[in-house]
């Protein structure tokens, strides 16, 4: 399997794609012996990259962080536009540089993964895996069972996607969502096409790893077996 050099490289955690893109402008970075270019596409089982002379190595300590993000934090590594999840983290507890495993939107709380483990956080998120994401949201009204059935089964919101699983819970307007994709922002589109305002959003579980008990702007190590 190939992936973008600049990709791989953040994947070891060594720095951000940004930056990789700068040190392999700047000649910098090397595949196989040979000054690399932008745009480039590497096999990490076949090729060997180095960094000013440094060979990357592998088989980097992988870390996997469970955070329960509040509520107008930004999933990304940057803090351009808010305040990111990586700002809830004690830097002096973390030797390697993580990232967030997919997006969950700025209006929406609870379970962000982060990692440094690039095969990890392409089998969570490549559709064709079909790892599941569960949320508990709350409606401005109860679904009606024709809507129910339109989510269930599938939409056009732009572009096709598949149906989720609706669980009820004790209040009316509650739901459980269980999806095996994520299309950004793909819960609030598909309500939305039907007539409802998402009052909350909150994920609670992606793949195997719940949200459990874990307080809001909390975080804690996890170990890959309760992932995937």
């Amino acid at each position: 399997m190939t992936i973008r050099l600049q990709k791989y490289i953040a994947n070891l955690g060594f720095c951000s794609r940004r930056r990789a893109e700068e040190l392999i402008k700047l000649g910098k970075i090397k595949v196989n012996g040979r000054i690399a270019e932008i745009g480039m596409k590497i096999n990490p089982e076949e090729d060997e990259v180095g960094i000013e002379n440094q060979i990357l190595n592998t088989d980097t300590d992988k870390i996997y962080i469970a955070v329960n993000k509040p509520v107008g934090y930004v999933t990304s590594t940057s803090s351009k536009q808010g305040k990111s999840v990586i700002d809830l983290l004690d830097k002096s507890k973390i030797k390697r540089r993580v990232y967030p495993v997919g997006r969950l939107d700025k209006d929406s709380e609870g379970l962000v993964l982060l990692t440094n483990d690039g095969e990890l956080t392409n089998r969570l998120t490549h559709p064709k895996y079909e790892h599941e994401k569960e949320y508990e949201i709350e409606l401005d009204k109860t679904l009606s069972n024709k809507d129910k059935k339109t989510l269930e089964s599938g939409m056009d919101i732009g572009e096709k996607v598949r149906g989720i699983k609706i669980k009820k819970t004790d209040n009316p307007k509650k739901y459980r969502l269980v999806l095996q994709e994520g299309k950004n922002r793909q819960i609030r589109k598909m309500l939305g096409r039907l007539g409802y305002n998402l009052q909350s959003l909150k994920r609670l579980r992606l793949g195997k790893l719940k949200l459990n008990k874990l307080p809001t702007g909390k975080w804690k190590f996890v170990e890959k077996k309760e992932i995937i």
